[in-house]
């Protein structure tokens, strides 16, 4: 399949380099010069300031939205009537609303929407999927999710501190894949309680969330986003009545990738133990995509889609709102 790509930023790169066997045949970025210089890093294919020129003037099948948040859900929108397939970044947009009708567009035209939360590809939790769907955790109690990283000079100057463009701060941006990882375990959630604040850095939006987000049964998740984490770290714990999840550190600056079970025993007292480490480079962004041709090729329905998208910005949007950070249009 041939593939284009929006945004030509740090993901965009990200994304062209775990292709697979589906070849890139054009880009596209606001900024022409940036767009320029993916296209010669990426073997001279056309390029454009404008996405909807691209949708126009090449024959490609899917498309790759790599945008700001605030550009985002028209991108979708637009690819769906050219009757693109779409792997859209997280969030997929700055409020639910937003994507309002996009997922109908994208059954009417016969089109496959992918938002990519790509943790839930990293082999951590690829094995804890598999652990969790064989039973053994017995019944989900709850889930403590922790990320969190220390920012950069210059951080509270960049787009993500813009909120007509990201639409939040760290509650949107890593606060989201906490959000999607809990739901993969836990399901909807149907109250979202928690806080968005601003601490250290100079920017209208939030540096730290905190949430406490409860099932229909009662199932809780306890997750923190911060940008004043001064050692980047992440941590995820699933708690079954029978065994619990750790997952911590995502590779690089954030520490080994690992996984580990601990089964209680009828005696209770110290669990039995396994732990699985992953000191390989992150293949997150090339298992995802794999999983998006087979829904494809397959006629599946994707997972994460516009609805996991939406039911995400529900959560979010609703912190924001608690919190006083008013960012709706």
């Amino acid at each position: 399949m041939n593939v284009a790509i929006i945004g030509c930023g740090l993901i965009g790169n990200k994304r062209a380099m775990a292709l697979g066997d589906a070849k890139l045949v054009a880009c596209a970025d606001i900024n022409l010069n940036t767009a320029k210089g993916f296209s010669i890093k990426h073997g001279g294919i056309p390029f454009f300031e404008n996405g909807e020129e691209l949708l126009q003037s090449v024959d490609f099948d899917i498309v790759i939205l790599a945008a700001t948040h605030n550009a985002l859900p028209q991108l979708i929108r637009k690819s769906l009537e050219y009757k693109k397939h779409v792997l859209v970044e997280k969030p997929a947009g700055r409020f639910f609303r937003e994507l309002d009708g996009l997922n109908e567009l994208a059954i009417a035209n016969k089109c496959k929407v992918r938002v990519g939360f790509n943790h839930r590809y990293h082999p951590s939790f690829r094995k804890a999927k598999e652990i969790f769907q064989s039973g053994v955790l017995g019944e989900l109690m709850f889930i403590r999710g922790r990320y969190g990283h220390g920012g950069r000079i210059g951080y509270n100057k960049e787009w993500r501190a813009d909120p007509s463009l990201s639409g939040g701060g760290e509650l949107i941006d890593q606060g989201s894949h906490l959000i999607d990882l809990s739901r993969m375990f836990l399901g909807d959630f149907t109250m979202s309680e928690g806080a968005a604040c601003t601490y250290f850095w100079d920017m209208p939006v939030d540096d730290n969330a905190f949430l406490i987000l409860r099932t229909a049964t009662g199932q809780t998740a306890f997750l923190q986003a911060t940008c004043t984490e001064w050692k980047n770290l992440f941590s995820f714990e699933v708690y079954g009545k029978h065994g619990k999840l750790d997952i911590s550190g995502l590779g690089g600056s954030y520490g080994t990738e690992r996984l580990s079970y601990y089964k209680m025993l009828p005696e209770m007292g110290p669990p039995e133990t396994c732990i699985w480490e992953y000191p390989r480079s992150d293949d997150s962004w090339n298992i995802e995509f794999m999983e998006f041709l087979k829904d494809i090729r397959e006629d599946r329905n994707p997972v994460p889609g516009i609805p996991d998208a939406i039911a995400n910005l529900k959560v979010i949007n609703t912190i924001y709102n608690k919190s006083g950070y008013d960012y709706n249009p």
